[in-house]
């Protein structure tokens, strides 16, 4: 699925700015040009203290994908929530720079083009500290959180 940049040069159309309008049904494949889409923060919903615009799954896709993705992005001066998860997590920072606190250790600043890890079951707050909008494009995997066992029974996540 290619990407194209969050970022519309002058006069060019936008394309739909999330893929969950106007894909074909499941009926059969689409033309690329159909399956396009733009990370665009004006169709992020507010999750986790942050803007977040959901990207994978998307529906009409014949099959579960083994991987989530959204678009985040984080108001200057701004954290996220805490956030804690049995997925592995890839930020990709397209814009801006900050930090992560993981499992209370602040690591080093990032900015746009770096590539941060968050391991699995370490919780992990994301601060903004620029002063414009920070945006990145979160990877996790597996898709669905696995249920935590314990010594009695299954929870799931």
């Amino acid at each position: 699925m290619p990407f194209t940049s969050p970022i519309l040069p002058p006069g060019e159309p936008a394309l739909a700015p999330t893929p969950y309008r106007d894909l074909p049904p499941k009926t059969g494949a689409a033309p690329m040009a159909d399956r396009r889409f733009r990370i665009d923060r004006s169709a992020a919903t507010e999750e986790f203290g942050l803007a977040c615009q959901r990207i994978i799954p998307w529906p009409g896709g014949d099959a579960e994908p083994p991987v989530g993705a959204m678009a985040c992005f984080l108001k200057p001066g701004g954290d996220s929530d805490p956030d804690c998860h049995n997925q592995d997590e890839v930020m990709i920072i397209l814009g801006g720079t900050g930090s992560v606190t993981l499992d209370g250790r602040l690591e080093p600043p990032f900015r746009a083009g770096d590539i941060v890890v968050l391991p699995r079951n370490q919780e992990h707050v994301v601060h903004n500290t620029g002063d414009t909008e920070l945006s990145w494009l979160s990877l996790y995997w597996p898709l669905r959180e696995p249920a935590i066992r314990t010594d009695d029974e299954e929870v799931a996540a």
